[in-house]
Order: C-alpha cells, then sequence, then structure tokens
C-alpha cells in the first residue's frame, strides 16, 4: 500500500471541501455575520489543516497501484463526508450527530435527502455549504482533485478509471486529462447558464447560485421549505425541467454537440430511450392525476407530472407539488424511474438508461438464441456491437445493485420503518435520487425516521455514488489482510 500517495492525494480532495468553506465564510461575512460564520470558520480551519497535512512531510510520492486507486476514491470520500459533517455538528439545532452525518453525505453523494424540517430558518452560510456539497460531490471530489494534478501523473488515468464507470468512459474517446476537461466545462458552463436563467426568471441571485448548483449536480437541496413550489412560477418551473433533463445527460455527447454545432451526436438509442422514458412516464402520470389525482385542469396535471418525474428520473429530487396524495399506480411509475434514472457519465445516479437498454436488448437476444440455437446475435448501441462479456457485466451490476436494495430494504423494515418508507427510501438513498413515497415524498424529509434507518440510508448513498463495487472491493481488500 502507497500510504504517502493516498495520503496526498486524499489530503487534495479535503483542501477542495476547504475551498468551499472558505466560499461559505465569505457568504456569511457578505450577510452580516450570521450564526453560520463561527462554525464554518473552526471547520474550514480544521479541514484546512488536516488537508495540508500531508504536504509538510511528504515530497516525492511514487506510482500509485490499482489498489492504491480503490483506497483513494474511497477515503476521498470518506472523509470529505467527515469533515463535511464539521460545520452541521457545529452549528448545533436539528443537526444531531447522525443528522449531520446523514446530511453531509447526502450532499456530497447528490442525493438531496434532508433531516431539515425548516430549511429557511438556516443562516444564509450554511445553506452555501449545503449547496456547495453537492457541487463538490457532483463532479467528483476525485475529479476535482485530477483537476490539480500535474499533467504527468502516471495515476491520473488510474483515479479517472476509478471515479468513473466503464460506460461513461465508453462514451469519450478522449485521453484521461481531456475527460477532465470536458466534464469540468460542460458542468461550470450549465451551472452559470442555470444561474442566469433563474435569477432573469425571478429568482433572488443568491438563490438561483444555490440551485444551480444543486441543479447541475442533479442534488436537490434547496434553500425553500417548498422547494421549487415556493416561487409558484411556470417560468422558473419550466427552466429547472429543462437543466434538469439535460443535465442527467451524457457530458460527452453535450460537448460533442457544441463542439460539432451539430444535433447528430445526439441521436442514437439511449438518448431516445431516455427522453422517450421520460415522455411516456410523464403521460402516464398525468393522465393518473386527471383520473384518480384529484386534478381539474390538464395544464398543471402536465407540469406537475413532467416536473416530478423528470426530477426523480434526473435524481436532482427537487419538488413543486406534494407527491405523497397522488395515487399508488403513479407511486409506481415514480418508483420505476428513480431505479432506472439518467444516463452514464453525468451526475445522476441509479442503474442508469444504458444499463436499462443493454438489459433489455440482452434479453432480447437471449430469447432469439433459445428460439434460433445456430444464430449469432450481438447487442448493438449506438452503431457498435457489445461483446458478452460487457452485456454480462451489466447484468451483474443490476444483480448487484438489486440485492444491496432488497438487503437494505430488509434492514430499513427491522429499524422500524415502513413498507412504503423503507421501499422508497432505500430505492432513492441507492438511486440519489433524494425523495421517496409517502412520508418521504419530495415535500417532506428524512428526519422522523429512525436513527439505524438514517444510517443504513446514508450508507446506501455512498455505495450508489460509486457505483457499488469500488466499496465492495475495498471491503474485500481489508478483510483479505486480516
Amino acid at each position: 500500500m502507497n500510504v504517502k500517495a493516498i495520503s496526498v492525494n486524499v489530503g487534495k480532495a479535503l483542501l477542495v471541501s476547504a475551498l468551499f468553506m472558505l466560499l461559505s465564510i465569505a457568504v456569511s461575512v457578505l450577510n452580516g455575520l450570521d450564526a453560520a460564520f463561527t462554525p464554518l470558520t473552526i471547520s474550514f480551519i480544521i479541514t484546512l489543516l488536516v488537508g495540508a497535512f500531508p504536504f509538510i512531510f511528504i515530497r516525492n510520492t511514487p506510482a500509485m497501484t490499482l489498489t492504491d486507486g480503490y483506497l483513494t476514491i474511497v477515503l476521498s470520500w470518506l472523509l470529505s463526508f467527515i469533515f463535511g459533517m464539521l460545520p452541521y455538528v457545529l452549528y448545533g439545532g436539528e443537526f444531531t450527530l447522525i443528522n449531520a452525518w446523514f446530511e453531509s453525505v447526502s450532499g456530497y453523494t447528490t442525493t438531496g435527502s434532508t433531516i431539515v424540517n425548516d430549511i429557511e430558518a438556516l443562516p444564509k452560510g450554511l445553506l452555501f455549504w449545503r449547496s456547495s456539497t453537492h457541487y463538490i460531490g457532483g463532479l467528483g471530489v476525485v475529479v476535482f482533485l485530477l483537476l490539480v494534478m500535474p499533467q504527468a501523473s502516471p495515476y491520473r488515468l488510474k483515479l479517472t478509471n476509478m471515479e468513473m464507470s466503464t460506460l461513461s468512459k465508453g462514451g469519450y474517446k478522449y485521453k484521461s486529462s481531456k475527460i477532465v476537461r470536458i466534464i469540468t466545462g460542460v458542468y461550470v458552463g450549465f451551472t452559470i447558464a442555470c444561474a442566469l436563467s433563474l435569477w432573469a426568471a425571478g429568482m433572488s441571485l443568491f438563490d438561483a447560485v444555490n440551485h444551480s448548483f444543486s441543479i447541475a449536480a442533479t442534488g436537490g437541496f434547496s434553500t425553500r421549505n417548498m422547494s421549487i413550489g415556493y416561487y409558484q412560477s411556470d417560468l422558473i418551473n419550466l427552466i429547472v425541467i429543462f437543466f434538469m433533463a439535460v443535465c442527467a445527460m451524457h457530458f460527452g455527447l453535450i460537448y460533442a454537440v457544441f463542439a460539432t454545432g451539430s444535433l447528430k451526436p445526439m441521436k442514437n438509442s439511449v438518448v431516445g430511450y431516455y427522453f422517450g422514458s421520460i415522455t411516456v412516464c410523464s403521460l402516464i402520470v398525468m393522465f393518473v392525476l386527471m383520473i384518480q389525482g384529484g386534478y381539474d385542469s390538464w395544464g398543471r396535471a402536465a407540469v406537475d407530472s413532467a416536473f416530478t418525474v423528470v426530477s426523480y428520473m434526473s435524481t436532482a429530487g427537487f419538488g413543486i407539488c406534494d407527491n405523497s396524495t397522488w395515487p399508488w399506480f403513479a407511486g409506481l411509475v415514480l418508483l420505476f424511474v428513480s431505479l432506472q434514472c439518467g444516463c452514464s457519465g453525468s451526475t445522476t445516479g441509479g442503474i442508469k438508461v444504458d444499463r436499462i437498454l443493454i438489459a433489455f436488448k440482452g434479453i432480447g437476444n437471449e430469447i432469439k438464441r433459445r428460439l434460433h440455437p445456430s444464430a449469432v446475435y450481438q447487442v448493438r448501441m449506438s452503431g457498435q456491437h457489445l461483446s458478452d462479456s460487457s452485456v454480462h457485466a451489466v447484468m451483474m451490476y443490476i444483480v448487484t445493485y438489486v440485492i444491496v436494495i432488497l438487503v437494505s430494504i430488509i434492514v430499513v423494515m427491522m429499524c422500524g420503518s415502513d413498507v412504503v418508507e423503507a421501499v422508497s427510501g432505500v430505492v432513492a438513498s441507492v438511486g440519489s435520487v433524494g425523495p421517496g413515497l409517502g412520508e418521504l415524498g419530495c415535500m417532506d424529509n428524512y428526519s422522523a425516521q429512525p436513527v439505524m434507518s438514517k444510517f443504513v440510508f446514508a450508507l446506501d448513498m455512498f455505495m450508489g455514488r460509486l457505483e457499488i463495487f469500488p466499496v465492495l472491493i475495498v471491503i474485500s481488500m481489508l478483510l483479505k489482510r486480516r
């Protein structure tokens, strides 16, 4: 184990958090040294000192192994969670130790679940820090780290490969340094465009910036108790729908559109299935709301259904209406999109539409093979043939994903949560969606959940954000060392 290299690079990840703590302090100062100033300042000093500590004693770091790469990824996230909860713990109020941990994990993993009952009572410095954890986690702690790594670093590619899923990497035809620049450029560009659009539509500048952080990261933390519903503006609703949907797409494709000036890169089966899913699911929910949901306006039903479906599918998790009262069939649709979610190569969680589409095609090919044993069938994605091993890997990921969900549901129910909250909460946590169903809907929160349930939900957020296997690999490595 290369302790020196791991320490230095985990330290860099912590320095990223320290930087955003400093920005949050500035927000606190601009708002008259609000109640978050002291907690943020203390947290900043501690995080800065711990992050900079390895640089005092370590000068030269040898190349990292594959094992070191996995450990760096997992430790960067875990320590970011721990130091990210310091402002909450020091602020106090609703932030008990488990609540602060839950809020920090939810922020960094871009899940957007919260335990806060009165968000608007929080000082602006702390609200900005909440949104900042989304922004850091959306791009990825390690991708931020890669930005400051020397170009010639022998382990830049290793870390890139750990942070990004295989499906994501397949969409980029560039070296790791180019990939990082593309991701960062698209990410920051969307953030600025979203903030300016929301500001122009009537949000305050502070609210616009915070919501743009959450939307770009497909997070869900809002500065308002009623989320986006607070503004009562269909223009803002439509702007948020647009950016949520686009930010859940593959960043490489979006870059290609701007680079070529053509929509041709978007003409592929994954994008078609993604927008097709949004359209079909939104229409189903709309008709359910009109027939069984008590809605008397098709326009209102269309906006509410489209916003909620896109919010759940993009894993942004914002709300404009109380979906806890919706008919059960609408809830099933939301549960499906919470499992599927957005595209690989984006900031979304879940199984991802790419894998779902591959699985459907793989199942179709298997049926054909049973009917015609001598024929050869291959899965095609965007004009390319996928190997059987690639399809097998996708199937194994989906199976593992479902197993994690089932085990978590059982544990959460044993902790005291009811069936609806357990099922929807686990699915929302593993998928980084945020809101669930019933009492965990987009206008509610997780404050009433049992302590152990919050711990399980937080663990699910972590595993889902890293796409499960890196966490399992590190656990396996630690067990073997014993």
